[in-house]
């Protein structure tokens, strides 16, 4: 059985997909590896801004059921 940690994907790394660009104010969708495999969820830019189709990202803030908060992985401080 999972833990509550093991079910969020805070910190877990994904890709946009290729049609899931993320832009201001609207929401892309994103591959994450999380729970031994990879799964979708909703994402929207921490920032505001866009993220484009292939980019790999972080997970910085979850709501569920499947909405993830990202930021592009090269940005992670």
């Amino acid at each position: 059985m999972s833990s509550p940690a093991q079910d969020s994907p805070v910190g877990c790394v994904g890709r946009v997909t290729s049609a899931g660009a993320i832009r201001p104010d609207r929401t892309g969708e994103v591959m994450v590896s999380i729970r031994g495999g990879v799964e979708a969820f909703f994402a929207r830019d921490a920032d505001n801004g866009s993220i484009e189709p292939y980019e790999e990202i972080v997970v910085v803030d979850y709501t569920p059921p499947r909405t993830v908060l990202v930021t592009r992985l090269n940005e992670v401080p």
